[in-house]
């Protein structure tokens, strides 16, 4: 075998080697222990736009949970470090814990084989964040701007939270579609929400937010729900993606395996 049909062979299977490592899906974190009870409910409010009002109706009834804290965890698949492998995505474990409406915590491992390949943390607290990755750490104002809408958006694991805390405010736009208004500091953000008009259900949150600090102009981020399901005994997003406009495909999948609320992990 001359020499340039061995390179080829080994190339060949170095690549199919690392293909096998990334349909290894990895194990997930470890399951929390439920100490938060049963959230207190309180009165759907009376001041809702039409589709958002049968939204919450399908979901919760004429009564709303006060959602004060959420674990959310589970697995899916990313792509990393923006377009750095086009069209290659890493399979991931993940959880955010979240303060509701006021912070949150991320932790997430991409893996090849199972094992851990890239760790991410991410903070945001008192309106800063902090991004750990393993080429630097992210912060500034822009970092902040995109994390408050993370936070904000992530509430689809608990969408009590945007009728219960009263710095929201729903508008109305249509028949499928109104605004998310939530507290930024010492203002405002702004979410279009569209709902299915089939099922009532939310479907997709956009919003227009900085990819990161050395963004000259905000991109249009588009967060989807693909699946509706059961989690604990309660119908809630299972699947959900995640999308910049400019890039065209999901950066990231997330399915959602474990939801705690109330519990104090921090």
């Amino acid at each position: 075998m001359s020499t340039v049909l061995i390179v080829l062979a080994v190339v060949a299977g170095i690549v199919g080697l690392g293909w096998i490592g990334l349909q290894i899906t990895p194990r997930p974190f470890s399951a929390l222990e439920r100490t938060g009870g049963t959230p207190e409910t309180v009165p759907l409010r009376e001041d809702l736009p039409a589709p958002v009002e049968r939204f919450y109706r399908e979901l919760y009834g004429d009564q709303v949970p006060v959602v004060e804290s959420a674990v959310i965890s589970g697995r899916g698949r990313l792509r990393i470090i923006g377009n750095t492998f086009p069209g290659i995505t890493f399979p991931a474990r993940w959880r955010f814990t979240h303060k509701a409406g006021a912070g949150y915590r991320h932790d997430i491992v991409t893996t090849i084989f199972g094992l851990p390949l890239m760790r991410v943390k991410e903070i945001y607290a008192e309106g800063r964040a902090r991004l750990e990755l393993p080429v630097g750490v992210s912060e500034g104002p822009k970092v902040d701007q995109g994390a408050n809408l993370a936070l904000w958006a992530e509430a689809i694991w608990y969408p009590a939270v945007w009728v219960t805390d009263p710095r929201t405010e729903w508008t109305p736009v249509d028949d499928e579609t109104a605004l998310l208004t939530v507290p930024w500091g010492e203002g405002e953000q702004t979410l279009l929400a569209r709902f299915d008009p089939a099922t009532g259900m939310l479907r997709i949150l956009e919003s227009m937010r900085y990819k990161g600090e050395d963004s000259a102009e905000k991109v249009l981020w588009i967060n989807e729900v693909t699946a509706w399901g059961q989690l604990n005994g309660e119908l809630s997003v299972t699947q959900a993606e995640v999308t910049w406009f400019d890039e065209g495909t999901p950066w990231a999948v997330f399915h959602a395996e474990e939801v705690v609320y109330n519990a104090d992990r921090r």
